[in-house]
């Protein structure tokens, strides 16, 4: 499915490179045992608990990438602070067909990349960031500027890493970046999206890894957020009972 518009095809870990797995972040669990992934859709979201190692990794996909890990272009190579981890010096990567643009989405930090944006504005003159990106990012919401980022800036036959974009999203929100994504992939782009939102992983489209269980693709009704979300508000009163009393 949609073979001719994967760009990123594989990445693959170099194994025999590294000279210890006992030390982080080689010692994380889906690291230890990981070897090479194939990307067989235009969408894929990786799904786990936290502390398992989502944001490790996708960042580590991100920076080998040539991505800043703070969030942005191939172009926006700043750093608030190096907290970036060891793992990208140890992947490879195939693509099948070039981008025309890569950008990483990086919740957390996003707050660093909207700040840069704003320097260039004003220190470097590069007043035309301002059209890219859809204004002042910081004179938007979190959310606002999460959407207006993916409206201005994400265009066709791009490649888009994307580190729990649900942070900053209302549910409403959250559809609206659904229709964007699928808008994007019918362009030819490419999606990685580690996530906890039950909305984002929903897309018909997409393929979920499951990182608890090493990478295994499953189904959107069989996965943990899917059924916990289900649980809960079924019955919010009877879960409830369950956990405090």
């Amino acid at each position: 499915m949609f073979n001719n518009k994967i760009l990123l095809e594989k990445i693959i870990l170099e194994r025999d490179k590294i000279d210890s797995f006992d030390s982080y972040p080689f010692n994380i669990d889906i690291v230890k045992d990981f070897n090479e992934l194939s990307f067989d859709s235009p969408v894929t979201f990786f799904v786990g608990e936290n502390g398992i190692g989502k944001s490790t990794f996708i960042e580590a996909i991100a920076v080998a990438l040539g991505l800043p890990g703070e969030g942005g272009t191939e172009n926006f190579m700043y750093e608030t602070r190096n907290t970036v981890s060891k793992l990208s010096n140890y992947i490879k990567y195939v693509i099948n067909n070039k981008p025309k643009m890569k950008f990483f989405l990086r919740a957390e930090s996003f707050y660093n990349f909207s700040s840069e944006v704003q320097r260039l504005v004003e220190e470097d003159g590069y007043f035309h960031l301002y059209n890219s990106y859809g204004g002042n990012l910081h004179e938007c919401s979190h959310g606002e500027s999460f959407i207006k980022l993916v409206q201005n800036r994400f265009s066709d036959h791009g490649l888009y890493i994307l580190d729990e974009p649900e942070a900053a999203l209302s549910p409403q929100r959250q559809l609206s970046l659904l229709c964007l994504i699928d808008k994007l992939v019918k362009e030819g782009s490419q999606f990685i999206i580690a996530t906890h939102s039950p909305i984002l992983i929903s897309y018909r489209n997409g393929k979920i890894l499951d990182l608890n269980n090493n990478f295994k693709e499953v189904k959107y009704k069989d996965t943990d957020i899917y059924s916990l979300y289900r649980m809960y508000l079924d019955d919010p009163d009877a879960m409830q009972h369950r956990m405090f009393d």
